[in-house]
């Protein structure tokens, strides 16, 4: 079907990682365990704050969230990357690339905010403690949890509609191993420059403001806990806090240089890595970080372990 001199582009191709043939195999079982680990660690998260009567606090409910949330996040890409790896059937349909940028980019936009919401809850726990059952109700908790997931619904409608709504010709191969807006720009034809502006301006949002609310907000942590005498409270707020700044570090880093860096300076290679971190790797260290630098949660473990052993 011809349009001026542009053919219509029914489906492309998800190159992925096809020009490391020899190591097909050892990726799909690497990629594979990494999801059924991720999958695992966040259900045994999710399991435990709901059921274990010592993790019904505000800052569980936010980890709860966080947990579906990588579960979810996960599931949009990984399956088809590992159908890639394994059956090599590497095209995916118009509609089925397009479905999967909108929920890469609702959820990637949500976890943000959820991050920064979860960042607040730990600054109002230890610089406001005599507040916290007041300023952390059960109110605010459902409102930072919706504003969240929200805020990803319609940036990511948004960024999905004009790129898709682009003419794109010539080759249909895309070289990623899903279906990001920058690789996809190179297939488009016409004038990209609105929507990387776009795409710029959304980053900048989504990913700095947030990031800074977490720095502000873990500044004030880090000066208050320091003010603490020393003893049990202090060591279990800096493993708390630390806990989520190595998920921050992680998840921000990867996103800032992927997202805010110069066309110029743009790498296809360097992209697929530092896709793995934030697709991959930062949502199978959630549960890791989280449980084993978590006392309670370690403990709720051992009870609920022992709860089932017993029945």
């Amino acid at each position: 079907m011809k349009n001026g001199n542009h053919s219509a582009v029914n489906e492309f191709i998800l190159l992925g990682f096809s020009n490391l043939l020899s190591l097909q195999l050892f990726l799909f079982s690497m990629f594979l365990l990494t999801y059924l680990v991720t999958l695992a660690g966040n259900l045994i998260i999710i399991f435990l704050t709901l059921m274990d009567a010592a993790l019904q606090t505000p800052m569980y409910f936010f980890l709860r969230n966080l947990s579906f949330l990588e579960i979810c996040y996960t599931s949009v890409n990984i399956p088809k990357l590992l159908a890639n790896l394994l059956w090599n059937h590497r095209t995916i349909s118009f509609l089925g690339c397009a479905t999967q940028t909108y929920f890469s980019f609702f959820l990637g936009g949500s976890e943000c905010f959820l991050l920064a919401s979860m960042a607040y809850d730990r600054y109002v726990a230890i610089c406001k403690p005599l507040h916290y059952p007041v300023l952390m109700n059960r109110k605010v908790c459902m409102g930072l949890a919706a504003g969240s997931w929200l805020s990803g619904v319609f940036m990511s409608f948004g960024l999905t509609s004009m790129v898709f709504t682009l003419p794109f010709c010539g080759s249909n191969k895309i070289n990623h191993f899903f279906c990001d807006i920058p690789p996809l720009l190179k297939l488009a034809c016409g004038d990209t420059s609105i929507i990387e502006t776009a795409v710029f301006m959304v980053a900048t949002v989504f990913v700095t403001i947030p990031f800074m609310l977490i720095l502000m907000s873990y500044i004030r942590i880090i000066s208050t806990i320091m003010r603490m005498p020393e003893g049990e409270g202090r060591r279990k707020a800096f493993s708390t806090c630390s806990s989520h700044l190595i998920v921050v570090t992680l998840f921000f880093g990867s996103a800032c240089v992927t997202y805010l860096k110069p066309n110029s300076s743009y790498s296809i290679d360097t992209d697929k890595f530092l896709s793995l971190f934030y697709t991959f790797f930062t949502p199978m260290l959630n549960p890791i970080i989280y449980s084993l630098r978590n006392k309670e949660v370690k403990d709720a473990f051992w009870r609920t372990m022992r709860k089932t052993w017993f029945c």
